[in-house]
Formats: structure tokens, sequence, C-alpha cells
């Protein structure tokens, strides 16, 4: 990859940009500012990004066009969104990054996911008053959920090996704009007041969002001082001051003892996490996985991420079938029993491969898929759940599978960005604090929020006849479904794309890759296209638009159950919005000209760039 060091100049101007002050009066003040425009598509040459948020595409692009490479401009707009996106990433949390690098034509992975503190066990989440788990609600705001961040070190491995820039200049564009302000939109608006009850629990918390009691209205300009004060002192001390020095014992104080206000009622769970704990953590180098579909070679995340596994398997299932010349309703059956026979074997065989044995190489054989798509009927569809198969090596006649799967409680939100650049480098990142607003902690004078990831477990005691490896384990990383992806096509980039929605992500990216590979969908069409969401639990989830459809009448005559969007229990229903991802992407055509393309209406819809537009 491309090394270039040259200066980065702030984009202080997309502070500028913004006319409203965040509630000086009343919330009857609501809106005096306008939010600038989203457009969710964009061709042309040069470079591309495409993101949920217009700042933080804003702040990529700038880098590209100051002659950043894809990944200085990747770490830049996940720190933009770490300002405006709160809810959804920042240094707390962390992700999966994937880097295609055009001087070797390789994709390589960054593994950014938090680990259970040393202090951790199998039992932390059981209620030693019942026996039985604790409540979710009161474990996903609780210092036990917090997990060891990841992001920092996610954005320091990615630069040391792969960037242009030094990650201070990549950060300053953010805290400018975490200084100066930006202009809220309904989405946070929403998110915010979602989290008012539990926000209001934590005195840090509270300050930083509820300081004069109401969310801020939308069109008012939100500024968050201590995050940019803290996006500088990481600039100025590195990496280590967040992993070994006073921010470490911040981040260990406030997990350990969460400031919880005095007029609390919630039963605090204190945390685990110990300096020791932020000072033993890494960001490895991974292999991908890599599995074949039509032609295209697709790079996913390795475990712990399902992601990679099960986008893989259920492609190498649906290659056993002739797509291409299907109807749509063909199409769509198939791509919901190969979702659901591919979530039995991700429920059965995927957690941390440090801690189990994870069959990654059979997973993704086209041997075990022929196994399993033999139990595919086109007239008919299965039953949920259906056992996982028995990925082996040993195959033979259709095998029905045995046994049973644990069930997970991957939270909803996250955030995705990609990047391509002008010599052809690619990266495909997502990043998350797990839950919207996370644990609901922000460490006191530091503006940011740390994540529940570690509720990404599985909860209760272990099920009797139920092998289980997402147990929890000290060290260890909860397994997750984030699925960025890259494939390529003769050894060039051809897609790019990723999701956030827990552990619809897996068949966000699927139903994006069949809507576009094997239904002449445009990377646009395929990403605004209704969804629909199987992962080995009947009824399989659907959003209005995909019930509204002809087809899901269709559907449901060959068997198919089909429900709404189920509504998380700690989301009032005011806030409520049933929407499967929000995805973003480039398509990258032989000519060179890169389509850049995110959800134009979910979430508030997402800002797509190019460096050079097109016509």
């Amino acid at each position: 990859m491309r090394r270039r060091r040259t200066v980065l100049v702030a984009v202080a101007a997309l502070a500028a940009t913004a006319v409203g002050t965040f509630g000086v009066s009343a919330p009857a003040a609501a809106r005096t500012g306008a939010t600038p425009a989203k457009t969710p598509t964009a061709l042309g040459r040069g470079g591309a990004i495409a993101t949920v948020d217009l700042d933080a595409s804003r702040v990529g692009l700038s880098v590209l066009r100051s002659g950043g490479n894809a990944v200085d401009a990747a770490v830049a707009a996940a720190a933009t969104l770490g300002v405006t996106e709160p809810f959804s990433a920042g240094i707390g949390g962390g992700g999966f990054f994937l880097v295609y690098d055009a001087a070797t034509g390789k994709v390589t992975t960054i593994n950014g996911r938090e680990t259970a503190p040393a202090r951790f066990r199998r039992d932390s989440f059981i209620d030693p008053r019942t026996g039985a788990a604790i409540p979710f609600y009161d474990a996903v705001s609780s210092g036990l959920s917090v997990g060891v961040p990841g992001t920092l070190a996610t954005w320091t491995q990615a630069l040391d090996r792969f960037g242009s820039r030094p990650l201070g200049q990549l950060l300053e564009p953010a805290a400018v704009l975490a200084e100066h302000g930006f202009l809220v939109d309904q989405t946070f608006h929403n998110q915010t007041a979602q989290n008012k009850h539990r926000f209001n629990d934590f005195t840090s918390t509270h300050q930083l969002y509820f300081p004069h009691g109401y969310a801020p209205p939308v069109g008012s300009l939100f500024r968050n001082p201590d995050l940019a004060r803290t996006y500088r002192e990481i600039a100025a001390r590195g990496a280590d001051w967040f992993y070994r020095g006073e921010l470490a014992r911040e981040i260990a104080r406030t997990a350990q003892h969460p400031p919880l206000a005095p007029s609390s009622t919630r039963r605090l769970f204190p945390g685990l996490m110990t300096t020791a704990d932020l000072a033993a953590y890494t960001a490895p180098y991974q292999a991908p996985t890599s599995s074949d579909y039509r032609g295209l070679r697709v790079y996913g995340m390795a475990p712990p991420s399902s992601g990679g596994t099960t986008v893989g398997e259920a492609l190498n299932i649906l290659g056993w079938f002739d797509l291409l010349h299907s109807s749509r309703l063909e199409a769509l059956h198939h791509y919901l029993e190969a979702s659901r026979l591919a979530f039995a074997d991700r429920g059965r065989y995927v957690g941390d491969p440090a801690y189990v044995d994870v069959p990654v190489r059979q997973l993704l054989s086209d041997a075990f898929a022929h196994e399993r798509a033999c139990l595919i009927d086109p007239r008919h569809a299965l039953t949920s759940p259906v056992p996982p198969g028995s990925p082996d090596g040993s195959y033979g006649t259709c095998h029905p599978g045995s046994g049973r799967v644990a069930t997970d409680t991957e939270g909803p939100n996250t955030t995705h960005v990609t990047v391509a650049d002008r010599w052809g480098n690619v990266v495909s990142y997502t990043l998350t604090i797990e839950q919207t607003g996370g644990s609901g902690i922000v460490v006191p004078g530091r503006g940011f929020l740390l994540n529940n990831e570690l509720t990404d477990f599985s909860f209760g005691p272990p099920v009797p006849g139920v092998v289980d490896p997402n147990l929890p384990a000290p060290g260890k990383r909860p397994r997750s479904s984030m699925s960025p992806t890259i494939i390529l096509s003769n050894g060039k980039p051809y897609l790019a794309l990723g999701s956030p929605g827990g552990s619809t992500i897996i068949t966000t990216v699927l139903q994006i890759l069949v809507d576009e590979i094997d239904l002449g969908m445009s990377l646009p069409q395929a990403i605004a296209a209704p969804r629909i969401s199987q992962r080995n639990a009947d009824p399989a989830q659907a959003e209005p638009a995909f019930l509204a459809l002809p087809v899901t009448g269709r559907l449901e005559a060959l068997g198919q159950q089909i429900g709404p969007v189920a509504r998380p229990a700690i989301v009032a229903p005011q806030y409520f919005s049933p929407e499967i991802g929000a995805a973003t992407g480039i398509r990258f055509f032989d000519s060179g000209v890169l389509q850049a393309a995110a959800e134009p209406t979910r979430r508030g819809g997402g800002s797509a760039l190019v460096v050079s537009p097109a016509g």
C-alpha cells in the first residue's frame, strides 16, 4: 500500500456549516437550523467513501483528496462517527477491519473485538441470589457488561501497517467537530431520547446528553468538548495513554464503579475490568475467511466473528442452485433456507477460536454446503429451529443434522465504513459499542461511552444437551455477527460492503449479495430493497415494505413463516423503527469508475461521496 507523509488540514469548515445552538431555553425551540442534505449514491473516480453520516463521509473524503489512502480515510471517518454516531461506535468499543492492499493483491483483517476481563467467569452473568441470568436490561447498563475496548488498538494497527498519516492528524478533524459542534438530526435525537431513563442513571452521561433535562432538539448544535480534549490527548500521548496511562485507570475505575446518580433506583452490577486487562489488550492481524461464489472470491471476517463463516456458508449452499435463471420468489425462498441452515451451524460451532475449536475450513467447504443444500425443498420451507449439520470432513448422502443450538442476545446497533482510494486500496470496517448507547456509561470528563459487548456472550447457565461455543470465559472475545466483506473478481476489487444490525448484519449482507449478483440489481437498488431476515427462528422478520410485497404471500404459501421486525424490550415503542440494517458499500467497475452507495432512508439515510464525481 502506497505510503505518503503529508499534512492533513483540519476540516473546521464542517462545524462552520452548523447554524443551531443546543438547548438554551426549552424544547419548544426545537429547530434552529437545517440539516444538510445527504446523497446516498455517488459515481466517479479517484476514491470513494460511504458511511451513515454526512460529516464522517466528508472527513474521509477530505483525507482522500489531500493524498491520504483508504486506511487513513477509514480511521478519520471512524473517529468522526465517534462524535456524530456516539451511540453506535467510539473508542469505548471495538470492531473488525478488512483491508485490500492493491500492492500485494491480498486481503488482511484486524480483530479489534473487545475481550472479557481476566476476572470474568462463566457464571458472571448469573445472579447468585436466584441462580438465574441477570435481567438483560440490568446487565446492559452495568459495568459488568463492559469489555476491554479494541477500537483505538485497531486504528493504530491499521495505520502502522497500511496507513500513510499519523493518528494525531487523522483525529484532529473529529476533534474540531466535537469542539465546535454538529447539527442534530432526527436519528440522533431519537436515540438520545430513547435512552433517557438509563442515561439519567449515570451522572456523567446525564451531564453530557441531558444537561437541560431533554434530548438535544433536531437542528440544534451538539458539542462534546470532553471528547475533543480526549482525542487531542491521544494524539499527543499515543494509544499507550489509553491502554497503559491515566486514561486506562479512568476507564477501569468507571467500569468498576459506574457513577450512579443518587436518585437512581437501578440495581448496579460493578465491572471486573482492571488496568492489567487494558494493558494486555491486543488487536491481532488475522487471515480472512474466503469462499467462491459465481466466480467471485468473497472475503470476510473469521471467528470470533460469525460473519465470514455464516455469509460464506450460505453463499456456498446457494451456489448449488441456479438462481441466475430463477424467479424472485425462488431466489428469496432459497436465500431464506440457506440462511436458516447456516445460522444453525453458526450457533453450534462458532465462537472465539482461542477457546473453542471452530471448524472454519469445513464450514466453508463445498462438500459440507452440498450436504446442507440437499435439505432445501424448492416447494416447501423447513421449520425452525433446524438442527446443525456435521462439518466433520465426511460427507455423503443428505444429512439432516442433530442437536440444538443456543440463542443469542446480540444488540442491533453498530455502524459501517466503506472506503476506496486512487491506488485501488479498499477498506470495509464495521465498528460498534453494541447496544444503542452501549452500556450507557460515559467515562467522566472524557466524552465517550463504554461498550456493553460482554452481553454478546450466552447469558444464562449452560443448557443441558446444548453445546454452546459462546459461553463466557476470562479473556475471551464474545461471538459477533459483524460482516465486513470484500469481494474480488479476477484478483481485483468487485464489491465491498457491510452493515450494522446485530445478527441481522449477516442476512443483510447476504441478501444484498443475492440481489446484486444473482438478481441483477445495482448496488444502490440492492441496498435500498426491502429486507427479510431468517436466523433459524420462526417467523422470519421482515420490514413493513417487504410485508407489503406480493411475493410475501407466495413465500408463505411455500411454508415460510414471516412476521414483522421485533421490537427490543429496552426500546420504547415511540422510538422503535422496524428497520433491518443500514448498509454501505462500493461497487468497482472495469472502467475504473466507482459507485459508492449508502442507505437512502434507513437510520435517516447515509452519505456516499467520490473524489471526482462523474458527469
